[in-house]
């Protein structure tokens, strides 16, 4: 019995060590963190879609049906126009047109390095130009799915971006990053899951969590398309998966770096409708 333990290794022991090695580093392999297996990481795929190239200027025209969940339709006609500032923080108009009941809403964002966007709205009813509060943020922006945060930008450093997996979305390859805000305060989801597809860097899908950890809301784009050489999500779908709403954006009109004027940018617009 003794020469079981003691007899000097021969070759067939060398291999079972070898062997037993192997399985050790396998073994090791299944603990490593999954982004460790990525060629890039879910900040980087974050930065990419941030930086994705989409022009000075943008001006679009869009039909926007809120979509109940009995299907019952509303539709909105609405006109956008963005620009992009020299310090690359950017400024955005909405104005609806269609149906009558609100026509002449007029709605500006600038967007603020380092701190939060600024947001004002003009309701015809009113008669004034009417600050967004951050208080409202996670309001509804006017009766769609989306609120007044969504209608901001969001910087890339205020999320801990994780890389999840790589698999095909919308008949793309994609990437799967989970993004969740650093200061939990500063944001009304508790996380959003992004399938950004790796040749455009476009996410086709998003998935929305509310504060509790549940599912809210998913964004789902269902066309994209070349203009001007800028690829385009042209089709998109918000729909609240709590309570069965949804809203359509229907791009049917988009001209990019148009020559655009500075002050149709401001509140003077807001109040008046002229640039």
């Amino acid at each position: 019995m003794q020469k079981l333990y003691y007899q000097k290794p021969g070759a067939g022991n060398v291999a079972r060590r070898a062997a037993a090695k192997v399985a050790l580093m396998a073994a090791a392999l299944l603990f490593l963190p999954a982004a460790g297996l990525f060629a890039i990481t879910g900040e980087e795929v974050a930065d990419n879609v941030y930086n994705r190239d989409t022009g000075d200027t943008m001006h679009s025209l869009v039909e926007m049906n809120l979509i109940e969940s009995d299907g019952t339709t509303n539709s909105r006609t609405v006109e956008n126009w963005t620009k992009e500032a020299e310090d690359e923080t950017s400024k955005s108009v909405i104005v609806f047109h269609k149906p009558a009941s609100v026509e002449g809403t007029r709605f500006l964002t600038v967007e603020n390095k380092d701190r939060d966007d600024d947001q004002w709205i003009y309701l015809p009813g009113l008669g004034r130009v009417r600050r967004i509060a951050a208080s409202e943020g996670d309001s509804s922006f006017m009766g769609t799915d989306f609120t007044y945060d969504d209608m901001q930008s969001r910087d890339v450093d205020q999320d801990t971006h994780t890389l999840l997996r790589e698999e095909q979305q919308a008949g793309r390859e994609c990437y799967v990053v989970e993004s969740a805000p650093k200061n939990p305060q500063d944001s009304q989801y508790s996380k959003r899951i992004q399938w950004v597809a790796k040749d455009i860097w476009i996410p086709v899908k998003v998935d929305f969590y509310d504060s509790s950890g549940d599912l809210l809301k998913t964004l789902t784009v269902s066309r994209i398309e070349k203009v001007q050489g800028f690829w385009t999500t042209i089709d998109t779908t918000m729909k609240n998966q709590q309570t069965g709403h949804a809203t359509e954006l229907n791009i049917k009109k988009l001209v990019y770096n148009e020559d655009l004027p500075d002050n149709l940018f401001t509140t003077n617009f807001l109040r008046t409708g002229r640039p």
